[in-house]
């Protein structure tokens, strides 16, 4: 399989350099040129399958030409064998017909475990056959950061340096990640916004002479294909689980870099029946202004109690808007050029299609809170505030009572517990045992003014071999 760039100009690549590579040359994200699609009976034969056996159906197409079937089928083994639950991510039912998924059951507590414990192993396989080191730097609004951390902290080959917003995190997501000790780990408070650390990593992607020629970056972020392979994988999970593929589902999914509900597009493309798919975001709503008018515009990033979604500038809404257009790359590239000017419109068909399986909402701080409260005094079940806005815009949304509804549980609640406490309620989430001890662990992290230089003269001075 090869893998081309929303943008047009950059050449195609096998998965090998598309995982090593993150962005393209031009800019733009790596998608395949074209996608795997799976027969209904196919995907019916896959019920009861493991979660490591599933997504070994459903991911190797995209691998089968850089690694071989045995090799891939332990590394899913062992990634998904740290989970803490033996389903890897259960469902849990709020009402008739009304579902969350729990993608928090990984060693952060997290979704991005899903892909992130692969990403590191797939990194020490391809890396150790080249004999090559590279330096992961990626930028976080939260989880990413701890989640690549933990994924790729024993790699040999790489070191890790990881951007966040100073003061913009909880304090257990900033300790998940400032408490993991090693040399080749580096953690830049960043005096700016999650969309400056993510500018800054775009910027050193897109011109690496900081690095003199000595090592090349690599990216953690969902801009790297492998990310979003990884993620197809629990909406086949979820649909099978109840009684897909013979029923089409619906999902809500909190989202603020599109990565994940791109996920759940590109499963539906694969062959999977979903009929919606609601775009769950906050205050910070550019993505639900575009899908329920049709309008692109940024504006001021707001500091709010579900900081993972406290994100502008959706990277994955590229590899959307790469389909709306025909798979047009010179169309991307243009649209977003004006994008980063003043707002931008896509033609009304194109956003009229989009439309057919997309909804969306923007859920505030007040409403998250009442989701909170609300759904624990009818089911004593605990949101974490990013799952509350998917379980409230996954409500408002809803096209067919008679379709299952899943919100996908992006998050422990014990990770946010100033929101748990706004909620009114008295309970307090606890975290669970491996991080029990997560208060009393040495911090090490360094503050950056937020200049792109300053960040980049840090990385180019403390990578192992500089």
């Amino acid at each position: 399989m090869r893998y081309i760039s929303t943008r047009g100009e950059a050449p195609a690549l096998g998965f090998e350099d598309v995982l090593l590579t993150g962005l393209a040359t031009d800019g733009g994200l790596y998608v395949p040129e074209s996608l795997p699609h799976f027969s209904l009976e196919e995907i019916r034969s896959w019920r009861g399958l493991p979660y490591a056996e599933l997504a070994y159906k459903v991911m190797y197409p995209f691998v089968e030409d850089a690694i071989p079937a045995d090799d891939f089928r332990k590394m899913l083994d062992e990634t998904y064998s740290v989970f803490s639950h033996r389903a890897v991510a259960p469902l849990v039912q709020l009402d008739t017909n009304e579902w969350v998924m729990e993608l928090f059951r990984g060693p952060t507590l997290a979704f991005k475990d899903f892909a992130l414990q692969l990403l590191g192993r797939l990194l020490d396989y391809v890396l150790e056959k080249r004999n090559q080191h590279v330096v992961i730097m990626g930028a976080t609004s939260g989880d990413t950061g701890s989640a690549a951390i933990e994924g790729c902290r024993r790699c040999e080959h790489v070191d890790i340096f990881i951007l966040h917003p100073h003061q913009r995190v909880s304090e257990v997501q900033r300790r998940q990640m400032t408490t993991v000790q090693g040399d080749n780990i580096h953690n830049i408070a960043v005096k700016g916004n999650f969309d400056d650390c993510q500018r800054m990593v775009k910027e050193s992607f897109g011109n690496q002479s900081f690095l003199g020629g000595k090592t090349q970056l690599a990216a953690v972020n969902s801009i790297n294909w492998a990310r979003i392979m990884a993620q197809i994988v629990y909406y086949f999970q979820a649909s099978l689980a109840l009684g897909g593929p013979d029923r089409s589902m619906a999902f809500s999914v909190p989202t603020g870099n599109f990565g994940d509900i791109f996920a759940g597009y590109l499963a539906k493309k694969m062959g999977l029946p979903i009929s919606q798919l609601v775009i769950a975001t906050n205050r910070n709503d550019i993505l639900h202004r575009f899908m329920s008018g049709n309008k692109y515009e940024q504006h001021q990033l707001e500091h709010t109690l579900s900081p993972s979604m406290d994100i502008m500038v959706s990277s994955n809404f590229e590899r959307l808007l790469f389909d709306l257009h025909g798979r047009d790359g010179a169309a991307v590239k243009a649209l977003l050029e004006n994008a980063a000017k003043g707002p931008v419109s896509i033609e009304d068909y194109r956003w009229k299609h989009a439309r057919k399986l997309f909804d969306s909402d923007a859920v505030d701080d007040k409403t998250t809170c009442d989701t909170i409260r609300d759904v624990y005094e009818q089911n004593e079940y605990l949101l974490d505030p990013h799952t509350a806005i998917g379980v409230r815009a996954a409500r408002n949304c809803r096209r067919d009572s008679a379709v299952p509804m899943i919100t996908l549980g992006t998050a422990h609640p014990a990770k946010f517990p100033d929101a748990i406490a706004e909620s009114g309620l008295s309970v307090k989430p606890q975290l669970p045992a491996h991080m029990a001890d997560l208060f009393e662990r040495e911090e090490r992290y360094t503050v950056l003014d937020n200049n792109v230089s300053e960040v980049q003269g840090f990385i180019a001075k403390h990578w192992k071999n500089a």
